[in-house]
């Protein structure tokens, strides 16, 4: 949570990067309908309808003003605190804000002051709505690459949620690490963002079009198995892929061959050592997963009924908030740890995108690609 919900970073200072995405949210973009491409609104799977019923409580003016590539929501958050990291007009903390409940907290930050003034007018607003006593959100102006800075405690987070703005950050590897900074040990980033098919050529990067609207600083997103790897994190864990489009005809001659999708990932700051169970089984009961949980693109669990993981996710089950939704098994048979490198068990979000418009859409809430075990796009 947020020390002083004014606070902002005294060290750290805008790039031209930063000036540059000011002005693109601050001033040139008024509404969705001013973007040059889907890829700050590609909604990566249909809205369950308590998710559904939580936005339209949302005022028309907060949503109207909201630029995401998706709609992120994680389960099992009832009491959670919550950091939304590029929280823009607020839209997501004010939905989020009804599922933690009174007894939760939903802290939103951001560096463009237009913004904040949107989603901080509403405040009084959506707690009315709600039916709240007090306010469970509040908004910090500062950099998500600076989040100590702003005066957000270390280790004070259960969940980090982020829809479309780390690619928009010079600094990927800095927001990385300054998020497992302020989670608690347990604790997951859990995000929506651009990736591209190869390391971007300066000429895409320097595009101060494509990066404001959130492709010239999309990551290949093989090097984002590497920088989590780097920060502490665990192996990212892939949730949903949709393609991105661009409707720009000038655009598209600058990308070339390039392609790009929007992605869903799950990190988890793990405690040092490894659990021994590997056989897990789904209690059943949360909200909106009372008989399914779909958990990544690789593990959909069935309430009651027990399945072998790996030694990394059996570890992410029991010592994250999912602990009591679990009950760990002595497994059936040994259960080693990966023997080949982690990026040769990496879910490509192409493939899983292609297979998205060849199936409908194939998602972490869809039943993902993999069933109950990996398969072939987890190799």
């Amino acid at each position: 949570m947020a020390e002083d919900s004014s606070a902002r970073g005294t060290g750290f200072s805008d790039s031209s990067t930063h000036v540059d995405v000011k002005e693109y949210y601050g001033r040139k973009l008024k509404t969705t309908s001013d973007l040059q491409s889907n890829a700050c609104m590609t909604p990566p799977q249909p809205s369950p309808a308590f998710i559904r019923e939580a936005l339209k409580k949302v005022h028309p003016e907060v949503v109207a003003r909201y630029y995401g590539c998706g709609l992120l929501v994680p389960e099992s958050l009832e009491g959670c605190s919550i950091l939304d990291l590029g929280s823009g007009s607020g839209r997501d903390c004010y939905m989020l804000s009804q599922l933690v409940g009174q007894k939760g907290h939903v802290t939103g930050i951001d560096m463009t002051e237009a913004q904040l003034d949107v989603a901080r007018k509403y405040l009084d607003y959506h707690m009315i709505e709600f039916g709240f006593q007090k306010p469970n959100v509040s908004f910090v102006q500062g950099y998500i690459e600076a989040l100590t800075e702003a005066g957000l405690q270390k280790n004070s987070f259960d969940v980090i949620i982020s829809n479309c703005v780390i690619n928009l950050s010079p600094d990927k590897r800095r927001v990385l690490s300054e998020a497992y900074a302020v989670l608690k040990d347990g604790g997951e980033l859990y995000f929506s963002d651009i990736y591209s098919s190869g390391r971007l050529p300066e000429q895409i990067r320097n595009h101060k079009v494509l990066w404001g609207e959130c492709l010239g600083g999309a990551l290949w997103w093989k090097d984002l198995l590497q920088m989590a790897e780097a920060t502490g994190f665990s192996f990212p864990r892939l949730v949903t892929a949709t393609p991105v489009t661009v409707g720009n005809k000038e655009l598209l001659d600058i990308l070339g061959d390039f392609r790009f999708v929007s992605a869903t990932y799950r990190l988890f700051k793990l405690p040092r050592g490894q659990s021994k169970a590997c056989r897990v089984m789904y209690n059943g009961g949360i909200p909106g997963s009372e008989t399914v949980l779909h958990f990544d693109c690789c593990y959909t669990f069935k309430a009651n009924e027990p399945v072998e993981v790996d030694l990394e996710l059996a570890s992410i089950l029991k010592h994250s908030r999912f602990a009591d939704d679990f009950t760990f098994q002595p497994p059936g048979g040994s259960c080693e740890p990966r023997s080949v490198p982690a990026e040769a068990n990496a879910a490509d979000p192409f493939e899983l995108a292609l297979k998205s418009g060849e199936q409908g859409l194939v998602s972490a809430t869809g039943g993902g690609c993999c069933s109950t075990r990996p398969a072939d796009c987890c190799k």
